[in-house]
């Protein structure tokens, strides 16, 4: 079988933007597709200054079920985690194709982008939780190129970043408690059409922030009917510019270490390097979430069926960690050196 091509839209020369993409309200907003195998979601995150990590997801169509729902996650500063997620009707969805303002059910996502910088405002209330969060952004919104990796003539995935930074404010209802919540978050947007699990084979993303710098990454390889290609798609900005968009990156992970929660192993540490120009070490402090994939499908889990599954399929799973990292970066001829504590994520989907 023939392997197909990868094609990433950068605007060059080479991998990298010699123009950095302005990002444009429509680039965030929905993508509206008949394909059965198209997929988008909007996701937002905040770390709260008291310790609480607070996810939400807003799913037009579910990556792996195509469903339309909406998850809320938290991860407490006490190691506790809450999940919820929820299925909703394709009539219970709606989503403009000109800005990012969706509605599932009750739960609701908009921008408003009357300032110098878009201002996104969640609602997400599903059981007792409750979002009601507001992320004013820090940097302009940015995407790889023109955002867009396609896997030959029809398959692609796309990603733009409507919030590389933004400083959180609002409420968090977790059952009678609510939290005044403040923080750092993150907002970004993915679609696109293809079985990406027949297509990627695993990717880390992250992002960290320190006080002048604002760094994000994705690093996806496919499976090798599509060449076992690294896209490696990494944004850094200085203050409220963006100064770096490039998809020149090595990619090291180190040492691996098997994990038994999500039954497989893990890189220990991850490398980032554009030569000259950044040098990123992330090494691995503590797990705060793995799972394993199959473990959601009840006759694969048996321990009977679990190994013959591992063999044929492989040993799909997610990873949320905590890691310690060091930053070197150089901006027009000016180094940084900076180091501090970040959240990132591995997902494998083989």
């Amino acid at each position: 079988m023939a392997v197909k091509n990868v094609v990433e839209a950068w605007s060059g020369p080479g991998r990298r933007d010699g123009t950095i993409t302005a990002l444009r309200p429509a680039d965030n907003a929905a993508h509206p597709s008949t394909d059965k195998h198209a997929f988008e979601h909007w996701y937002f995150d905040a770390r709260l200054d008291d310790g609480h990590i607070v996810v939400g997801f807003f799913q037009g169509r579910e990556l792996v079920s195509r469903k339309p729902g909406v998850e809320l996650h938290i991860y407490s500063p006490d190691g506790t985690r809450r999940e919820i997620v929820r299925h909703y009707s394709d009539e219970q969805v709606s989503a403009s194709p000109d800005e990012c303002r969706i509605r599932i059910g009750d739960n609701t996502a908009e921008s408003d982008h009357t300032g110098p910088l878009p201002v996104h405002r969640i609602h997400l209330a599903e059981e007792d939780v409750a979002f009601d969060l507001t992320f004013h952004s820090e940097v302009p919104g940015w995407m790889p190129g023109r955002g867009q990796t396609s896997y030959g003539d029809r398959e692609f995935f796309a990603w733009a970043v409507g919030a590389p930074r933004a400083r959180v404010s609002g409420t968090v209802r977790i059952g009678d408690r609510v939290l005044d919540a403040t923080g750092l978050g993150y907002h970004d947007h993915n679609w696109g059409v293809g079985d990406m699990k027949r297509i990627i084979d695993r990717w880390y993303w992250g992002r960290l922030y320190v006080d002048d710098l604002t760094l994000i990454y994705a690093t996806v390889l496919t499976q090798k009917g599509y060449g076992a290609h690294w896209s490696t798609p990494l944004m850094l900005a200085l203050g409220d510019r963006v100064v770096l968009s490039t998809g020149e990156i090595e990619v090291r992970p180190g040492p691996m270490r098997f994990d038994a929660v999500a039954n497989r192993e893990y890189p220990t540490s991850l490398r980032l390097v554009a030569p000259g120009q950044v040098d990123l070490s992330l090494n691995v402090r503590r797990i705060v979430h793995a799972h394993d994939f199959l473990a959601d499908v009840p006759v694969v889990r048996t321990p009977l069926v679990k190994p013959l599954v591992n063999r044929l399929v492989g040993r799909p799973g997610y990873f949320r960690f905590e890691s310690d990292f060091t930053l070197s970066a150089t901006v027009d001829g000016q180094r940084f050196e900076r180091e501090g504590s970040t959240l990132h994520e591995m997902v494998a989907l083989k």
